[in-house]
């Protein structure tokens, strides 16, 4: 079975990636068993279908695609997955925040795709709290990523005061 760092932890992932085949459509590609990640167009095109068929529903957005088209489902969603195609592709970043700060997400917001240890801290503050690394990558080494900075200067997702603020709360306590 996989493993993916969730919470800060490595632990076991019982989530598949439903990817489409060459050839498949959305309305055509065969629904696997429960618990799936299901790409956001399968999801769009067989809502009803799929909301009747599984007790935990997850969808992963493409780099390109945007959190706005989840907006009314977003509190039916366990878990919703990014995918980092590239390294170099940071639009996830921003899909991540717009889902945990405009569309108010509580649930599981999973990186999937080239997701490497050198971006486990950014990916953090931007509110994602799972990862699936790499296959080709040592996820037990990879925990060091989050770690690699003591101090975050900037007002995220996982600190909504940037430094100065807090320094000056401290100073005036």
């Amino acid at each position: 079975m996989p493993r993916i760092i969730k919470h800060d932890r490595v632990v076991e992932d019982d989530w598949q990636v439903l990817t489409l085949a060459a050839g498949e459509t959305p309305a055509t590609v065969t629904l696997p068993a429960d618990p799936v990640l299901l790409p956001l167009p399968v999801w769009l095109a067989r809502r009803a279908e799929i909301s009747s068929l599984y007790r935990t529903l997850g969808v992963w957005l493409d780099s390109h695609e945007g959190p706005e088209a989840l907006a009314d489902d977003i509190d039916r969603l366990s878990i919703i997955a990014v995918n980092f195609p590239k390294f170099t592709d940071g639009r996830g970043y921003s899909i991540a925040r717009l889902l945990r700060e405009r569309y108010h997400f509580q649930g599981e917001i999973r990186a999937i795709g080239d997701v490497l240890q050198d971006q486990l801290f950014f990916m953090r503050r931007c509110g994602i709290d799972a990862y699936a690394l790499r296959a080709d990558k040592d996820i037990e080494k990879a925990l060091a990523g989050f770690s690699v900075f003591s101090e975050t200067y900037q007002a995220a997702v996982d600190q909504s005061e940037p430094l100065f603020l807090r320094r000056r709360k401290e100073a005036s306590a």
